[in-house]
């Protein structure tokens, strides 16, 4: 694991107060079934909004507010050092008196794993 990995990781466990011996300790970890330090699940929740600004915008209303979130599943974990890519699916546009609701579906994978490492449902509030 680099040092970049090392510290994100580290900040990660200490903010969310999950500091598991499989994020953080490389030497442990590298015996696990894992094989190596795997990032938390919400760590690449975490991410979906610097995916967003990276590959779509929403150029209607005054605000976009993190209204929620849908199903979320982590069915692979994340090897460290993976690169990972996210594709983003518009569900729903739901027209409502605040703004209206935009539901994205979010498929995460990284190379090297079958399963995708995370599938979410965001849901943003844009406000007029």
């Amino acid at each position: 694991m680099d040092g970049d990995h090392a510290v994100r990781f580290k900040q990660f466990a200490d903010v969310a107060g999950d500091p598991q011996w499989i994020h953080v300790d490389v030497e442990r970890a590298a015996t696990s079934a894992f094989g190596g330090t795997i990032a938390h699940g919400y760590l690449t929740l975490a991410m979906l909004p610097a995916f967003a600004a990276r590959l779509y915008a929403i150029e209607t209303g005054s605000a976009r507010l993190n209204y929620g979130l849908g199903k979320v599943r982590f069915p692979a974990p994340v090897p460290v050092g993976s690169k990972v890519r996210a594709t983003p699916r518009i569900q729903e546009v739901r027209h409502l008196p605040a703004g209206s609701q935009v539901v994205v579906r979010w498929t995460v994978e990284a190379g090297g794993v079958e399963q995708p490492l995370c599938v979410a449902e965001s849901i943003t509030l844009v406000v007029p």
